[in-house]
C-alpha cells in the first residue's frame, strides 16, 4: 500500500490523463471544471435573469459527476491516503514565504495565515480572498474556461485559443508572484 501514499510519477499519471482525454474526445465531450458553475447556476434558476444561463443543463450532468468524484476523491486522498499533508516545496521558497509572514510554509497544505478560521476575522485576508475570487471568476469567464479546461482539454485538442490562454495564465502567475505578492504581504 505504500505506493498509493506517494505522488505518482509523470509516466504513470500522464498517460492516465491522456487516456481519459482520449475517451472524452471519442464521445464528444470537453473537460473543464468551470463549466459546472454555469450548470449549477442554471439549475438554481439563473436562466430567468441572464441569457447566458439558458441552455440544456441536463446535457452536462456527466460533468457534475466529475466534480462529485473530484470532491470525494480529494476527501479520501486527504483523510485516508495521506501520511503528510504538507506540500514538499523548495527550502528557498519556504524561506522567502516566511520572510513575507507565512510561518506555516512547508508545514501545512494551505497557509494558515490565509485559510485558518482566525484569518476570517482579518479584513486583509477576507479582502484578498474576495478580490482573488472575483478575479478568478472574471478571468475564467473572459478566457472561456478555467486552467484545467484549457491546459488539459484544450491543449489536447490542439486549440490555439487554449494555448494562448495557458500562456496568459503563466504570465499572470509570474506577474502575481514576482510583483504583486510581495506588495500584498
Amino acid at each position: 500500500m505504500n505506493w498509493i501514499f506517494e505522488p505518482w510519477p509523470w509516466y504513470v499519471s500522464g498517460p492516465m490523463i491522456a487516456f481519459i482525454m482520449l475517451l472524452l474526445l471519442m464521445v464528444g465531450k470537453n473537460f473543464g471544471m468551470s463549466a459546472n458553475l454555469r450548470t449549477m447556476c442554471t439549475i438554481c434558476g439563473a436562466g430567468t435573469k441572464a441569457d447566458f444561463f439558458k441552455f440544456d443543463w441536463k446535457s452536462q450532468k456527466w460533468n457534475l459527476v466529475v466534480v462529485l468524484g473530484a470532491i470525494i476523491g480529494g476527501f479520501i486522498g486527504s483523510h485516508f491516503l495521506s501520511t503528510d499533508t504538507a506540500v514538499a516545496i523548495n527550502p528557498d521558497t519556504i524561506s522567502d514565504l516566511k520572510t513575507l509572514g507565512f510561518e506555516s510554509a512547508g508545514a501545512a497544505y494551505l497557509p494558515t495565515e490565509l485559510y485558518d478560521m482566525n484569518a476570517l476575522l482579518s479584513f486583509k485576508s477576507i479582502a484578498i480572498l474576495i478580490v482573488g475570487g472575483l478575479l478568478v471568476g472574471f478571468g475564467t469567464r473572459y478566457a472561456g474556461g478555467c486552467t484545467s479546461g484549457h491546459a488539459i482539454s484544450g491543449l489536447s485538442n490542439l486549440q490555439l485559443p487554449s494555448l494562448i490562454a495557458v500562456i496568459g495564465f503563466f504570465i499572470g502567475g509570474l506577474i502575481m508572484i514576482h510583483f504583486l505578492f510581495p506588495i500584498l504581504f
